[in-house]
């Protein structure tokens, strides 16, 4: 294990055998310090606190979509999106030795894989209960074991916490199931092509600000991979957008746009440049 290896100390949302752990675990690699943390915002804390060096945060599901309390904390903290990481999620149905799938009645797990799984679980006339992490439940049923009661959560927390798997690959589109997670930290990413760049910003409140901001890419042909809208807490009917670019921020097309960004919305924050993640079941990156 190299020093920086032994030194870097990621947090997640979770307990051990969460799937932000394997997502680090991908990343990172096998090995890596990893601290859990009870909520998203602990994540930032642990980080600003230097209990961690970096924080492994999910961002986007493709079944789900947006996680909008993770693009919040971007906002409130002024950490540097350094990597994204696709993880391909597959959910296992989890319960104590000796449960068979006749005797279930209700599902526990956090709100991201109950939603990924609603149409299974509906088809089976399962109750859904939400927790605040899947491993935390998977280690709650394996401490104290409820009748008719079974988790939705990682094989890793399987063997973490000696349950059985039921059933495997539940997720309501089988092979379609990813998690965009972003790695957070300090500092800015060192520079690797093919890069991609995050943002946000706010319009002013006049006829075509939001075509004119967009304008700024579209005029010098940068491929824009993810835009949406988000009420501004505390401010009714007004919104920020998030956007994802192909590209650097230092890209000299990139810099014209963001100049000219500048001057016609409301505000900008850049969350990063990182090295963009390829498509596919390890998510690696570039």
């Amino acid at each position: 294990m190299t020093d920086e290896t032994s030194e870097r100390i990621v947090a997640f949302q979770g307990e051990h055998g969460a799937y932000s752990e394997e997502a680090i675990n991908q990343h990172f690699g096998e090995g890596t310090n990893t601290l859990p943390c009870e909520t998203f915002a602990a994540i930032f804390e642990a980080i600003r606190n230097g209990q961690a060096t970096h924080g492994m945060l999910p961002v986007e599901n493709a079944l789900t979509g947006t996680v909008a309390q993770s693009y919040e904390l971007l906002i409130d903290y002024d950490f540097r999106v350094q990597a994204e990481h696709l993880l391909s999620v597959r959910c296992h149905l989890l319960a104590p030795p000796g449960t068979k799938v006749d005797d279930i009645c209700r599902v526990k797990s956090h709100p991201q894989p109950l939603g990924q799984c609603a149409g299974f679980l509906h088809q089976h006339g399962w109750e859904a209960i939400a927790s605040y992490d899947t491993a935390g439940a998977a280690r709650d049923l394996a401490q104290n074991p409820e009748p008719h009661t079974a988790v939705i959560a990682s094989e890793t927390a399987a063997k973490l916490y000696g349950l059985e798997t039921l059933l495997s690959n539940i997720e309501d589109i089988p092979g379609s199931n990813f998690t965009r997670f972003f790695v957070i930290g300090m500092d800015d990413a060192q520079r690797r092509d093919p890069s991609k760049t995050s943002l946000v910003f706010a319009l002013r409140h006049r006829p075509r600000a939001l075509y004119d901001c967009l304008g700024a890419f579209a005029l010098r042909n940068i491929n824009l991979t993810k835009i949406e809208s988000r009420p501004i807490r505390g401010r009714p009917w007004q919104y920020w957008f998030y956007l994802d670019f192909e590209g650097h921020w230092r890209d000299p097309g990139a810099e014209a746009a963001l100049v000219d960004l500048l001057r016609q919305a409301s505000t900008v924050k850049m969350l990063g440049s990182y090295p963009a993640a390829f498509g596919g079941p390890n998510g690696k990156s570039g």
